[in-house]
């Protein structure tokens, strides 16, 4: 999708990795947090709640809870504390668990 606002000013990425985001790999850059990848992948919700209420990033320093996902099969991950590594699997979460794929 390619939602990542263009460096200026000398400012550079860190190095290219790939992870997969449920189930599709995508492109990543050490130094960003799930949270950013998400949000270049054009995904603002990282997960709904139980009942089915869409939730993101909030406070953006790991205080509220309301980014989890589940990254490598551990559910309630904080997207926006944890950063992306080679081979990661992010998947947004429903509930407990994995978002479906339908959903």
């Amino acid at each position: 999708m390619g939602t990542r606002l263009p460096l200026r000013g000398g400012f550079e990425r860190g190095p290219a990795v790939t992870l997969t985001l449920d189930g599709r790999p995508v492109t990543a850059y050490e130094g960003e947090s799930v949270a950013t990848a998400l949000f270049a992948e054009g995904h603002v919700a990282t997960r709904r709640t139980r009942t089915g209420e869409p939730r993101g990033v909030f406070c953006g320093m790991g205080v509220c809870f309301d980014c989890l996902v589940v990254v490598d099969g551990v559910p309630n991950t904080r997207a926006c504390v944890t950063w992306v590594s080679e081979g990661m699997d992010v998947r947004r979460q429903d509930g407990f668990g994995p978002l479906r794929e339908d959903g």
